[in-house]
């Protein structure tokens, strides 16, 4: 083995990470399909940043997404439909949206897992007024999962792997017990090549449906016939073909890009 390399020191993989690998371990071998959009969120960025100006009270940005996806989402129910078996198909009324809610910490950020349960009764100011206040709550331990959940997955091998083989079957005979930890549908934002520029990101999760939220930038576009800069959003939606063909892969897409580039929810906030 060679010696010819400089110094370096290893540090433990932290808790968070672990078991972030084995839950996406859980996803299993589903057919995904992809679709990068490019959203025109301008009319939403400006209506934010004057209701700051005004009011003094920064908008989540990823609480008008999720609005959107769900309202999406309960028109175009079979997009976060999960497969029970080999036969059948649970549909779910409510749309639960598993998000990841940052949270600073001095100089430090930390993560914590957060369902929005019954996102699809909820308005833009109500899921909003949750996320603020998950970011105001001290970060569990177990990071907004299951204690049980994360300890079973921090098994050390070959049981962490026996525990998701068995969750996976688990989870496929009855949908509701991967439903009751992480939502019927999940939104991440990664944002991940900077202000300005543009770029999408591409991931592997357990949910049938998924929302990937990339980096904002400006760019030229056409409106009303007239050439205009537009800050246009990198949005990825991720399906899975195990049980959405694309006719109603389609359909849901153009409802939600319609209920972003609209500002969908947005006249409610001036009316609390």
């Amino acid at each position: 083995m060679t010696k010819n390399i400089g110094p370096y020191h290893v540090v433990d993989l932290p808790v968070g990470r672990r078991v972030m690998i084995n839950m996406l371990n859980l996803s299993g071998p589903t057919h995904y399909m992809y679709g990068l959009l490019e959203v025109d969120v301008t009319v939403v960025r400006q209506f934010i940043a004057e209701y700051k100006k005004r009011t003094g009270e920064p908008l989540s940005f990823t609480g008008f997404l999720v609005s959107c996806l769900a309202r999406a989402v309960d028109e175009n129910k079979e997009v976060h439909a999960y497969l029970k078996g080999r036969k059948q198909l649970v549909i779910f009324d409510d749309v639960d949206v598993g998000v990841m809610i940052e949270r600073k910490i001095g100089e430090k950020r930390a993560l914590r897992g957060h369902v929005i349960r019954g996102a699809n009764h909820k308005t833009y100011r109500e899921i909003h007024e949750e996320i603020r206040a998950v970011q105001s709550e001290p970060v569990p331990q177990s990071r907004g999962t299951p204690t049980w959940f994360n300890s079973a997955l921090l098994l050390p091998w070959p049981l962490s792997s026996l525990f998701k083989a068995l969750l996976g079957m688990a989870s496929r005979r009855d949908p509701t017990i991967r439903v009751s930890v992480s939502g019927t549908v999940v939104v991440t934002a990664v944002g991940m090549f900077g202000k300005g520029n543009s770029g999408w990101g591409i991931y592997s999760t357990p949910h049938s449906l998924g929302l990937v939220v990339g980096s904002m930038a400006w760019k030229p576009a056409v409106v009303e016939g007239r050439i205009e800069p537009r800050e246009i959003l990198n949005l990825t939606v991720l399906f899975d073909h195990d049980v959405v063909d694309g006719a109603p892969a389609t359909r849901f897409t153009r409802r939600l890009v319609e209920l972003i580039e609209s500002g969908y929810g947005l006249d409610e906030m001036d009316d609390q």
